[in-house]
């Protein structure tokens, strides 16, 4: 199973949280694989310039068009969610991919992100042990935008 994770890594709090996904993630035995964003920033190109948006961006769709799963890790940053992986959900959304939404802040989440999910999850341990082969269809429990 190829999982590719939607997330914002802005600040130590979020670079924590996705952390604890990685992790989580790396040890389930039905996850072959997955692709983190926050791993894969580098390219030739300098971090920001045009060229490096580019094939950042490039490589961030191909790799949402080829996974399996889409884990969408919705954190909030000035009662907004992150536009990428907004972006990403919603891609996976329309091609057909299960999207398992990760929330543990007390924000309201928009209702275009809770209503494309296939699983949530408020816990990052459980994302160890979750059945990707088999995802369990619930829904989002939490404060709706």
């Amino acid at each position: 199973m190829q999982i590719y994770l939607a997330a914002p890594f802005f600040s130590d709090e979020q670079i924590a949280r996705v952390e604890k996904i990685e992790t989580a993630l790396a040890k389930n035995p039905t996850v072959d694989d997955f692709y983190s964003p926050r791993l894969n920033q580098k390219t030739d190109a300098p971090e920001f310039s045009e060229a490096w948006a580019k094939e950042v961006f490039k490589r961030d769709v191909t790799q949402v068009k080829a996974a399996d799963v889409l884990v969408t890790v919705a954190d909030y940053r000035d009662n907004d969610a992150d536009s990428g992986t907004a972006f990403e959900q919603g891609m996976a959304y329309a091609l057909g991919t299960p999207v398992v939404m990760f929330e543990e802040t007390d924000y309201q989440t928009n209702l275009m992100l809770t209503e494309s999910l296939t699983t949530f999850v408020n816990d990052a341990e459980a994302l160890a042990t979750l059945d990707f082969n088999e995802l369990p269809h619930s829904s989002f429990s939490g404060k709706r935008l």
